[in-house]
C-alpha cells in the first residue's frame, strides 16, 4: 500500500470519526503529495524517499511554526501546530533517537579518518544519505558538531 493510499485510508477514517484536527494535517500532506507529483510534470508517483522528504518537511513546518508561536505566547495556535505534526509523523519511518544517530556519526568518523570541523561537510553528506528518512537533519548536524569540536 502505498503512502497517497495509507492517507487516503486516514482521511476517510478522520471523516468517520469527525475528527477535524486530523483531517485538516492530511489533507495538507495530500495536497503537498499531489503538488510535488504535478511539479515532476509527469504522472508518476513518487518514490518513497521523496515521499519522506515531504512528509519530514510537513512536521518540520509545523513544528517550527509551533516555536514562534510559543515565543510569542501563543499557546492556543501552537498547539494545534503540534498536534498535525504528530499525526503526520505516523505515517514516517521509526525515528532513531539521538544515540543513535551519534553511533553511526561516530562510524563514518572512523571510515573517513574524519578529525576537525573542516572535515564537517563530507561526514554529514555520508550520514544524511545513511540515515536517510530516520533523523532530521538538525539532529545529524548536531550529532556531527559534538564529535568532531
Amino acid at each position: 500500500m502505498s503512502l497517497q493510499e495509507k492517507i487516503m485510508d486516514a482521511m476517510k477514517t478522520a471523516m468517520k470519526s469527525k475528527d477535524t484536527q486530523s483531517l485538516e494535517a492530511l489533507r495538507s500532506v495530500k495536497s503537498a503529495l499531489l503538488l510535488a507529483q504535478t511539479e515532476t510534470g509527469s504522472k508518476a508517483d513518487l518514490t518513497e524517499e521523496e515521499e519522506i522528504k515531504l512528509l519530514q518537511k510537513q512536521v518540520k513546518q509545523r513544528k517550527d511554526s509551533a516555536a514562534i508561536y510559543k515565543e510569542q505566547g501563543r499557546e492556543d495556535l501552537a498547539e494545534p501546530e503540534l498536534a498535525q505534526a504528530k499525526i503526520i509523523e505516523q505515517f514516517l519511518p521509526k525515528q532513531l533517537s539521538e544515540d543513535e544517530v551519534g553511533k553511526i556519526v561516530d562510524e563514518i568518523i572512523a571510515e573517513t579518518g574524519a578529525s576537525s570541523m573542516a572535515d564537517m561537510g563530507k561526514v554529514m553528506g555520508l550520514a544524511t544519505a545513511k540515515v536517510a528518512g530516520k533523523a532530521d537533519g538538525k539532529t545529524i548536524s548536531t550529532a556531527v558538531k559534538k564529535k568532531l569540536s
